[in-house]
Formats: structure tokens, sequence, C-alpha cells
């Protein structure tokens, strides 16, 4: 639905400089881009997060991401996803007021890739937007499926539908081009902000969790292809 369209130029050289072992501590902000997406407590999708949390804490990403054993690998990817979705409400948060409609005039992840906006309902033909124009677009639409109970059902027993996971990698897919635009466009105020840890953080574990169940094609992974492969190879 929506396009990827190429120009020139090479990638992350100067970020990669400034890539730290990124560290497990929470960030310093509490602001959010939208309100942030509560899975109900005494859930057995709550007490799945509080597993995640819980590993995630060991520092161990790569084991963190795994499905935990007897768990419903559907239930998992919809856990990590509404996770997902509220760090990087949060990370943008921070960096709203940097990404503006004169700043960011197209939504862009570097000079190579730029983004059109279409979610094959209220807009089926991929419209040119600025940046905070999309990603708003993105995150209310994101929101609208999270919200779904048919789609993501937080009941116990209620099953999940045949396309739920062909809607997750959606989800997944879209919520990687904020990560690209925050690095390409907004580094400098994430650095400023001192929130880069936090963000390679949260990164890193949403690369290790979508490699983990080829949640993303790796053509769609190509603006942040050198930071992948510096953050994956710390592990090797």
């Amino acid at each position: 639905m929506n396009r990827i369209y190429l120009c020139h130029t090479s990638p992350l050289h100067v970020l990669l400089r400034y890539i730290h072992e990124p560290s497990l501590s929470g960030s310093r902000s509490s602001k959010t881009f939208k309100p942030k997406k509560n899975i109900p407590e005494g859930s057995h999708q709550y007490e799945l997060l509080k597993h995640a949390e819980a590993t995630l804490g060991s520092g161990n990403l790569r084991q963190a991401v795994m499905l935990p054993e007897g768990e419903d690998l559907n239930e998992w990817i919809a856990v990590n996803t509404v996770d997902f979705f509220n760090q990087i409400n949060m990370l943008y948060g921070t960096i709203t007021e940097f990404c503006t409609e004169t700043s960011c005039s197209v939504m862009s992840a570097g000079p190579r890739y730029e983004y059109h906006w279409a979610d094959g309902t209220n807009i089926k033909k991929p419209i040119k937007c600025s940046a905070p124009k999309y990603i708003d677009y993105l995150m209310t639409w994101v929101q609208d499926q999270l919200d779904d109970e048919t789609l993501f059902p937080s009941k116990i027993g209620v099953p999940f539908p045949k396309n739920f996971m062909s809607v997750a990698k959606t989800i997944l897919k879209r919520l990687f081009r904020v990560y690209a635009h925050i690095y390409h466009q907004h580094f400098d105020s994430v650095m400023q902000l001192q929130e880069e840890a936090h963000l390679n953080t949260s990164f890193k574990h949403f690369i290790f969790f979508v490699q983990e169940f080829n949640l993303i094609d790796r053509r769609e992974l190509a603006p942040l292809h050198d930071l992948i492969e510096k953050l994956g190879s710390k592990d090797r």
C-alpha cells in the first residue's frame, strides 16, 4: 500500500560513529505522541508482557524475543506489537518539536527513501505529505488496528483472525519507518536530549524481534541496513 521512492547518495555514515552499546534504562521523557495503548491488567497478554519485560532485563535481547515455551505465536506477536507501538509513540513524542511541516516537508529516511501514505480505506491512492502528517496518519491507523477487538482480541479464548499475521506485518513495517525517519532526520536532536541509548535499545529490540519471526521484508529495512548490521554484530 505504501510506496518507497528511491533517490541517490549514501545513508548513515555519521550516525554509525555514535552508536553506543545500548543500555536498558528507561527514557527520562514521559511525553507521548498518541495516547499509550494499555494491555488489561490481569489478562494473559498482560502476563506475557511482564514476562517480556523480565527477560529484557537480562540484557540478552536475542533470547528475550524468542517465543516462550507453550505460548501462542499470534498472542506473543500481538503483545510485542502493542509494546513497540508504545515505545515508538514515546520516542517520537520526544522529538515532535523538531519534526515540523517546514523541517520535514516530506516523509523520508535520508535522501534515498521517501514514503507516500495510503491506508487502503480512507486514502486509497498514495499521497505525498510531510513527515509529521504521515506519522500522524500512521500512528492513528496503527491505534485503530490495535483497538479493534476482532483483530487484537484481549479476552481469553477469543481466537485471532486468519488475517492477523498479515495485519501485524503491515503494522510493524510501518512502525519501522518512524524509526528510520528519526535516525536519519533527527538523530542530532536525539543526542541533544541524551536519548540515543534508549533509542538504540528500543530499535535493537524491534529488529531482533522482526528478524526472529521474519516479519518485515529485507528490502523494507534497507534505509537502516548499516545500522542493523552494526547493532547485530555486537551479538555475534
